[in-house]
């Protein structure tokens, strides 16, 4: 098996924001990432991203905070989903 998914969750809510957060173990990392796992964190509404935490190849670990687009230290699963958690809750949405 070259890859096992962790977490895999996506909520709609009432007033149709989304919550959708995808996190695999891999074999190896995703370059230039140094860790095992790829993610993949949204929050938003349809066409609309506020939050969104996420690794790929050639780009590494990063964070968009609506528009703006940062690196971010990745450090750990649980670490990820405080953050993003604390992140979302700027926009209003208690989690």
């Amino acid at each position: 098996m070259s890859a096992e998914r962790l977490i895999r969750v996506k909520e709609v809510f009432e007033d149709g924001a989304i919550l959708q957060i995808t996190v695999w173990r891999l074999l190896e990392p995703i370059p230039p990432s140094r860790h095992p796992f790829k993610y993949s964190l949204f929050y938003g509404y349809p066409g609309i991203r506020l939050v969104a935490f996420d690794n790929e190849r050639g780009k590494g670990d990063h964070c968009h905070i609506q528009d703006e687009e940062k690196a971010y230290a990745f450090v750990s699963i649980q670490a990820l989903l405080a953050d993003s958690a604390a992140e979302i809750r700027k926009t209003g949405r208690n989690l």
